[in-house]
């Protein structure tokens, strides 16, 4: 055992010896040299190199083509060599990689296009009044009420990554005249004219609990900022206020009421017991209506008729089949989800211009890696329970019209038509007409989802009228 130990020692001994002495064991290796891009240029672009996360971005003006653009410059360092070469054409409407050699030593760099874009994608006033942007004429209108004044209204503006804005966002200013913004980024200006309009009598109301949007809840709030920034002459307002008649309602044409409440609204007691603040204000809603006004009432909202006198005295005409999940716990769909236009009413106002999917009778309201509550407020039919037996029983004891039902039948949207000098009014309760996901899955891609938005522009469309 020893002698074999003794033997290993030895080899080892004689390897190291021949490894110190011998001038001929020398590595082959070139591992000296730099594989730095010291410039490089497209279209004669100059690329902004980032020397840490070995990426080159070549700014561009907003509108330039990208698929065909020549290598004006390229500088590398000394005795390094590259599989892109000057004078080269390459495709930019993806990025590139650069592989830089230099002996036994490369590294790989990243080159890509950043288009210079000057806009402003959102315009609120006091965190609450959106404005309306129309990007070609670079205008911004926004409503507010007469009685906060134009004189020192403060906004909160979005706009393009990399720019700068003068005046900032957040500085408030007097918008008692027009007031321009300019928008600059890099080679790419673009001067925006703001407009704020005070609104003594709006044409259109969303209508909620909080004193301002910003305090409704995540689901009210998106479809509140939705209304504001697409229904002009627009505002929001406390059912207090209502009640109060702080808002003069001669003009109004349209009241939406989207009530969202975590675990849902279950009935009619149950909407009797947590929609206080609306029942307060019923009187002046009911007049209202009488009068000729129009409401949209989407989710728990749907009950409000059978109170202000739409269905008669029968109070208890209120949705029968009622549930919904708390926001942060929203079921994930998996596909999308819909509902069915009822029989004979695919040309309904409120059906136009969808974006199709499978089956021309349904309409497709969300996308796969959406989160929804399913906040549902529906009206079951059969003679199992609920007091309406068929469709026709439905019509007849409500006084309204189906317009869309839920797969086992059940009414999931309806109107009550305009009639004898009172208002229309459209409800929709399906658990698929939701604006808010808390989160969105990886791979999530807006689609059908943008029906929510068409359906609501249909329905303000036909009551306004």
């Amino acid at each position: 055992m020893k002698t074999k130990i003794f033997n290993i020692i030895g080899v080892i001994c004689m390897v190291c010896g021949l490894a110190a002495c011998s001038d001929d064991n020398v590595s082959d290796l070139q591992l000296g040299g730099d594989c730095l891009v010291e410039a490089f240029a497209l279209d004669n672009y100059e690329g902004n190199i980032d020397l840490a996360s070995r990426s080159i971005v070549v700014r561009l003006p907003e509108v330039y083509e990208t698929s065909a653009m020549k290598v004006t410059q390229l500088t590398l360092s000394n005795g390094s060599a590259c599989n892109v070469q000057q004078g080269e054409t390459l495709n930019m409407d993806a990025a590139k990689v650069l592989h830089v050699t230099n002996g036994d030593v490369f590294l790989d760099w990243t080159v890509s296009v950043l288009h210079d874009e000057a806009r402003i994608t959102q315009f609120v006033i006091n965190d609450i009044y959106m404005g309306t942007i129309d990007q070609d004429s670079k205008t911004i209108t926004v409503y507010v009420p007469a009685s906060i004044g134009l004189t020192n209204l403060v906004p909160t503006i979005t706009y393009s990554a990399n720019a700068t804005i003068t005046p900032a966002s957040g500085v408030a200013q007097d918008f008692s005249q027009p007031v321009t913004y300019k928008v600059t980024n890099n080679s790419a200006e673009s001067i925006y004219t703001v407009k704020v309009i005070a609104i003594d009598k709006p044409s259109a109301l969303f209508i909620g609990s909080t004193p301002t949007m910003n305090d409704l809840d995540p689901e009210a709030k998106t479809a509140c900022e939705w209304m504001l920034g697409n229904v002009p002459n627009s505002l929001y307002a406390s059912f207090a206020d209502i009640e109060a008649g702080t808002v003069d309602l001669s003009e109004c044409k349209v009241i939406w009421w989207h009530y969202h409440v975590d675990g849902g609204v279950d009935g009619h007691d149950v909407f009797a017991a947590k929609a206080t603040d609306a029942l307060a204000a019923k009187n002046q809603l009911r007049s209202f209506y009488e009068n000729g006004g129009a409401f949209f009432l989407t989710r728990y909202a749907t009950n409000l008729p059978s109170f202000i006198g739409v269905t008669g005295d029968d109070e208890w005409t209120t949705p029968n089949n009622c549930w919904g999940q708390n926001e942060d716990g929203a079921e994930l769909c998996g596909g999308p989800w819909s509902f069915r236009i009822f029989d004979g009413k695919n040309d309904h106002p409120l059906w136009q211009n969808l974006i199709a999917g499978d089956n021309p009778n349904e309409v497709y309201c969300t996308d796969a890696g959406y989160h929804i509550t399913n906040s549902t407020a529906q009206y079951h039919i059969g003679t199992d329970w609920g007091g309406y037996d068929n469709h026709d029983a439905w019509e007849a004891r409500t006084g309204g019209k189906i317009l869309g039902v839920g797969g086992d039948g059940a009414v999931v949207a309806w109107e009550y038509p305009a009639q004898a000098g009172k208002g229309g009014i459209i409800c929709i309760g399906s658990g698929c007409y939701d604006w808010y996901s808390y989160t969105f899955e990886a791979g999530y891609s807006e689609n059908f989802h943008r029906n929510i938005a068409i359906i609501t522009q249909n329905a303000f469309n036909y009551l306004m009228k």
